[in-house]
């Protein structure tokens, strides 16, 4: 006969398996049972402890604030039992489930790229799922499991650890250079000669402001031009293709420069740094497939 302690410990795996799909379909797939199964195990638990958990809708689902609370308190319990359990079996955490990763635009052409294959093929049993978004949000309560971000981070309560840092460049593609002239000095882009495509920062909804940083000096350009992009690869194959001048980050920058499709305009003048930070909800009781996708982010320091 089932207990009501493991119909409560089964509620509470359900529970965390929806927050970690997403819906009550995937958390279905997840624990073996049908999503009208779900639903009612959650409503039950809702009943149980008298706090609605879940926003629903058609769509999705997305926690309410207690729901939240929850979810924060009980995560690092349930990681340790199950270390616990393996522990005491000889059983090492084996790397498997999905791994819901927040990531900026800009990282996955940049910063991952073909190395995620090696890494992909060392665990086998895990899935990956980015989704890309312009802003950090909620990883809590939207089932994220580590976010990537380029940029300096905010006071949370979330795990900040710096990845890496990279130069600013400033770059234009051959063709634009024989059409328009080389700047000698970037005092030269505020001439009505050059075109400069700007990129809106997501957080402030305005183009980032261009800046040139030698050592402790530091010179601030009102650029012109009337081309505004929110999305890194658009930038990229606009100033590829000539149609302006461009700030962008080295480390996907460098091997277009090595090979002579885009020029570095003021390599004197690239003293200036952009961190990437991995975020993740806490230090205490990580799960393996969190552990092992850290620890990749981390060689590519290398």
């Amino acid at each position: 006969m089932t207990t009501q302690l493991e119909r409560f410990s089964s509620a509470i795996n359900i529970f965390a398996a929806i927050v970690d799909a997403g819906t009550f379909k995937g958390a279905a797939e997840i624990v073996g049972m049908s999503p009208p199964g779900v639903s009612r195990a959650i409503a039950r638990l809702e009943d149980r402890l008298k706090l609605r958990l879940f926003h629903r809708t058609t769509r999705a689902v997305s926690l309410t604030e207690e729901g939240h609370r929850m979810y924060e308190r009980m995560l690092p319990h349930l990681i340790a039992l199950e270390e616990a359990a393996a522990e005491v079996s000889g059983v090492s955490m084996s790397v498997r489930g999905r791994l819901k990763v927040n990531l900026d635009p800009v990282c996955y052409r940049t910063v991952l790229g073909s190395r995620l294959d090696s890494f992909m093929d060392l665990h086998p049993e895990l899935k990956i799922e980015f989704i890309a978004r312009d802003s950090l949000g909620d990883l809590v309560s939207e089932g994220f499991d580590v976010a990537l971000r380029f940029g300096k981070p905010k006071d949370s309560t979330l795990v900040a650890r710096k990845v890496l840092d990279t130069a600013i460049m400033t770059l234009a593609a051959p063709s634009y250079l024989v059409q328009r002239g080389r700047p000698s000095r970037p005092e030269d882009l505020e001439n009505s000669d050059h075109r400069c495509l700007k990129f809106r920062d997501p957080a402030g909804g305005k183009p980032f402001p261009w800046e040139f940083h030698q050592g402790r000096k530091r010179v601030v350009i009102t650029t012109r031009g009337r081309l505004t992009v929110n999305d890194p690869s658009a930038l990229l194959d606009a100033c590829l293709a000539g149609s302006g001048i461009a700030q962008m980050l080295s480390i996907g920058a460098e091997h277009l420069i090595a090979k002579g499709l885009l020029v570095n305009l003021f390599p004197d003048w690239a003293d200036e740094r952009y961190p990437l930070y991995v975020f993740y909800p806490s230090r205490e009781h990580i799960p393996a497939k969190t552990k092992v996708f850290l620890d990749f982010i981390d060689g590519l320091k290398e």
